[in-house]
């Protein structure tokens, strides 16, 4: 119900239109719902195409950078790899020295290694090794003393439980590139030098890298773009802008890292919509690239745009014919609801006027038509008596042959006499006795007795079918049963009993049949204990037009065969039962 009035609360102010507003307004949605559903599916098309290729060409550039960083990050470990490995170098940096001679030979190997490794690789900015030999001579270019200053690093615990492989690490320097006398930024490789001597460590090898070289690797693909370079915890460790090092990645950029190597999500960065995407090389760096929705998103704007004015133009076109179409369509209708209105104050003389050949046309046609027949109908039938209405529609009973319905249901009976199956003789037995009082011979009206008979062999018949469940009880006054009544008046009551009162398919239901005199008048009363009917439920069934057809059927029959101040009235109560009283006259018998 709810529903219903919000519904009609909400359609009122179009239902109120008139014929050329809803004509307007209906071709104005028709019209321009579609082209709103193209602009908008178009540029959704347009958009997901965008993304897909971004998100394609951002996943190879950042998957090729990952790749570069992958590489240079290995050269670096093989550089250390070639240190570390160098027994001559480990028996340099372990010996016992007593004087200058003895360190000489040491010095002009170690600067020869050092100076290979920074010759052959120009991006190496520095390379030193913090010797913890107390007899080593420290040239603090190559080698240096391990100290408390060196011990205190947060990389120095880290390295010594690495058990001589690398870890890289990030020197922080200044965030100012152009400042050349300050320290830069640096990459940093640092290895445990233990090598045959596990418990005995003889130094610890850096290598140190300017932030700017790393960041070479990926300077090509930052045009349209962000890229960072990010360690295991999200800091920031390269970036385009150098102010950023150092800061958590994730307060900058709202999302989540899935747990795969790559992927890609949706972020903002710098209060704009983003799309992310990473990818994760095998020390735990990731390198992220972000890419505005603004830059990649504007041939898709711009093409919505041009849809937009197209379809505005084509709008604006549209409201122009549907305009003329509506107003030259209700126009005829204008003319027809004036000849209606005619009609109605009872002038047939209808103006003729022209109104083509379509449909409104040839209502128009049949509309005159109909006035002149009206007209000649009034004049005809005028102030004549209406025919009373017939008593009873049984067609039905017209259509039945009794004696083929009798010899039908003796057939049956005999059959089951010879299969020994005495329940189906009584109920074709019952059945057919049924039928030749409700036949009559094509009466209408028959005798109180008679209705109660037709009323048991119907009981009979329901009684072997629900067996044990009805408990059926006559109480009646035999001096009522000449009176008459028309035909089938109780069965509908009974029938009805049956199939919508039994609550209890254990107990059943107790049907009580009651016929005596009340003045002037016969009641039967048809009295059940079954379920019953809400308060509702009997006033809708007692509404006009609400009624069963089967109780409406035996009203009529009744009131049109003895007049208004007879008939059916029911009352019931819900979990207690329901009672039909049926009032007849007690005049005349058959």
């Amino acid at each position: 119900m709810m529903l219903r009035s919000w519904f009609i609360h909400l359609t009122a102010p179009f239902l109120n239109l008139s014929m050329r507003g809803k004509l307007f307004s209906l071709f104005l949605l028709v019209s321009i719902l579609p082209l709103l559903f193209f602009v908008s599916y178009s540029y959704q098309s347009v958009k997901e195409q965008l993304i897909n290729q971004t998100y394609s060409g951002m996943t190879l550039a950042t998957s090729q950078i990952t790749s570069n960083l992958q590489s240079k990050l290995n050269n670096y470990s093989k550089i250390s790899a070639s240190l570390y490995l160098d027994a001559t170098l480990q028996e340099y940096l372990s010996k016992a020295y007593n004087g200058d001679s003895d360190y000489l030979d040491a010095y002009r190997y170690i600067d020869n290694v050092m100076n290979n490794v920074l010759t052959t690789n120009p991006e190496v900015s520095s390379i030193a090794i913090y010797s913890t030999n107390p007899k080593m001579p420290l040239d603090n270019l190559f080698i240096k003393k391990l100290d408390d200053s060196i011990r205190q690093q947060p990389w120095f615990t880290k390295v010594q439980h690495t058990y001589g492989n690398v870890i890289f690490t990030i020197t922080p320097g200044t965030q100012d590139a152009s400042l050349l006398t300050e320290p830069q930024p640096m990459f940093t490789l640092v290895r445990y030098l233990n090598y045959n001597s596990l418990n005995f460590p003889y130094g610890v090898l850096t290598i140190d890298v300017k932030e700017t070289d790393l960041y070479a690797l990926m300077g090509k693909e930052d045009s349209n773009k962000d890229i960072f370079i990010v360690n295991e915890n999200g800091i920031i460790i390269s970036s385009k802008d150098k102010s950023l090092l150092n800061t958590d990645l994730g307060r900058l950029l709202p999302g989540q890292f899935k747990s795969g190597a790559n992927g890609r999500f949706e972020s903002t960065y710098k209060g704009e919509k983003v799309l992310v995407v990473y990818d994760t090389s095998s020390n735990g760096w990731k390198t992220v690239s972000i890419v505005p929705y603004s830059g990649f998103m504007a041939p898709a704007i711009a093409s919505s745009n041009r849809i937009l004015v197209m379809a505005s133009i084509c709008i604006l076109f549209s409201v122009i014919l549907i305009y003329l179409v509506a107003r030259l369509s209700t126009k005829q209708f204008e003319s027809l609801l004036k000849s209606i209105r005619r009609m109605e104050r009872e002038d047939f003389e209808l103006e003729t006027m022209p109104m083509g050949h379509d449909e409104i046309g040839q209502v128009s046609f049949a509309l005159h038509k109909m006035a002149g027949r009206l007209k000649n109908l009034i004049n005809e039938v005028y102030k004549k008596e209406i025919s009373k209405q017939e008593a009873e529609m049984d067609i039905l009973q017209a259509q039945i042959n009794p004696h083929f319905l009798y010899n039908t249901l003796a057939s049956i009976s005999a059959l089951a006499m010879q299969h020994k199956d005495p329940k189906i003789q009584d109920m074709v037995s019952h059945l057919a006795k049924f039928y030749r009082i409700s036949l009559n011979k094509g009466k209408n009206m028959i005798s109180l007795n008679e209705e109660l008979n037709l009323t048991k062999y119907y009981l009979s018949i329901q009684q072997i079918r629900y067996e044990g469940l009805l408990h059926v009880y006559f109480q009646v006054d035999e001096a009522v049963l000449v009176h008459h009544t028309v035909k089938l008046a109780l069965q509908p009551f009974v029938e009805n009993c049956i199939n919508h009162a039994i609550w209890d398919d254990d107990c059943g239901i107790t049907i009580i049949i009651r016929a005596f005199r009340d003045g002037d008048d016969i009641i039967v009363a048809i009295v059940d204990d079954g379920m019953g009917m809400t308060r509702e439920t009997l006033e809708k069934l007692q509404a006009k037009g609400e009624i069963g057809y089967g109780i409406s059927n035996v009203d009529q029959r009744i009131k049109l065969a003895f007049g208004e101040g007879y008939g059916v009235s029911i009352a019931s109560r819900l979990g207690i039962g329901t009672s039909v009283q049926i009032r007849l006259p007690a005049r005349g018998v058959l």
